[in-house]
């Protein structure tokens, strides 16, 4: 991914694009049926896998949790068909070797995501497994993310202005730390909803998100104004965690105070999760892309660096 754009002709394939965006909407809709098995405590609504009711085809009674449960299994089923679709497609069209086999990566987490989804049925939801699931989820949801990127137009056929990053810590530095305390909140939430751990780390952590997520993005907006795919990112990562962080109090409010002795999940609550769920996939997506952006539009980590010589930025 380091060559240099103009040694390489890589054509812009509309179709393969098209494709990687659609998986990627999909694969949102996965994580939101993911979410509402979890918060409206349906996890062991179908209480076998691979099978459901010990069929491989038929159709259980779509009632109660059984909705939720069987529902996600479906949109699993499609979300893995469509990364079968797109891996072959990637490897059959694209020049770009990496690409390829990041196309095969998606494929490979996403058999690994449905092997962790039948463990935690098999197992009776063990939090650590149920943790992980949610994790490879949202990491599935980035690759997606990040190959609709790479086969987008503006990717393949713009060559990008390189700006050298000189401060310390360098903007690409941040994005990964901003990525790195993401996911630790994304396992602390997932904990909690699985009651594996206590509410308060998750709460206490979102602290440090905020923090560092804001330097990120004060740091690309104010420093970067004029580069447009490092710029919109962090505007875009900055509004969905301020979003987010007001998703996170709401849940809060409905599921830790208000919902605590409740029978059953009250409809609050579930919107409220969900929703909060929904956002952080695309916060950590954004970062994501965010992260790329700045990898390639200002390439500190790749610059070379000679005494006494200007310093010479290689274009990814």
């Amino acid at each position: 991914m380091g060559t240099d754009l103009k040694s390489i002709a890589v054509p812009y394939h509309r179709g393969l694009h098209r494709f990687a965006i659609f998986t990627s909407f999909v694969t949102l809709a996965l994580i939101v049926a993911g979410a509402l098995v979890t918060s409206n405590d349906a996890g062991l609504s179908v209480p076998d896998w691979p099978t459901s009711f010990g069929s491989w085809y038929k159709m259980p009674q779509m009632v109660g949790g059984i909705v939720y449960e069987h529902g996600h299994r479906m949109v699993a089923e499609f979300v893995g068909l469509l990364t079968i679709v797109l891996a072959v497609w990637t490897w059959r069209v694209e020049k770009r070797r990496w690409l390829r086999w990041l196309g095969l990566a998606a494929l490979a987490t996403v058999i690994a995501q449905g092997v962790l989804g039948g463990i935690t049925v098999l197992f009776y939801l063990p939090p650590a497994i149920s943790t992980a699931h949610a994790a490879l989820a949202q990491t599935f949801f980035c690759i997606a993310v990040a190959i609709a990127v790479f086969t987008g137009r503006r990717w393949v056929e713009e060559q990008p202005r390189v700006e050298l990053d000189v401060r310390r810590p360098s903007l690409f530095t941040l994005t990964l730390l901003s990525i790195f305390v993401l996911y630790v909140q994304l396992i602390l939430g997932a904990m909690f909803r699985h009651n594996g751990l206590s509410w308060w780390p998750h709460v206490v952590h979102a602290g440090v998100v905020a923090i560092v997520l804001s330097w990120t993005a004060i740091r690309a907006i104010s420093v970067y104004p004029q580069t447009d795919a490092v710029r919109r990112p962090a505007i875009m990562m900055l509004s969905l965690m301020v979003a987010q962080l007001c998703l996170g109090f709401l849940a809060f409010i409905t599921r830790v105070m208000w919902g605590r002795d409740a029978a059953q999940p009250e409809l609050p609550m579930v919107i409220s999760t969900v929703v909060h769920v929904a956002v952080g996939a695309l916060l950590l997506a954004t970062t994501v892309i965010l992260a790329i952006q700045v990898w390639r539009h200002v390439p500190v980590s790749f610059a070379e660096r000679v005494p006494g010589r200007e310093q010479k930025p290689v274009v990814a």
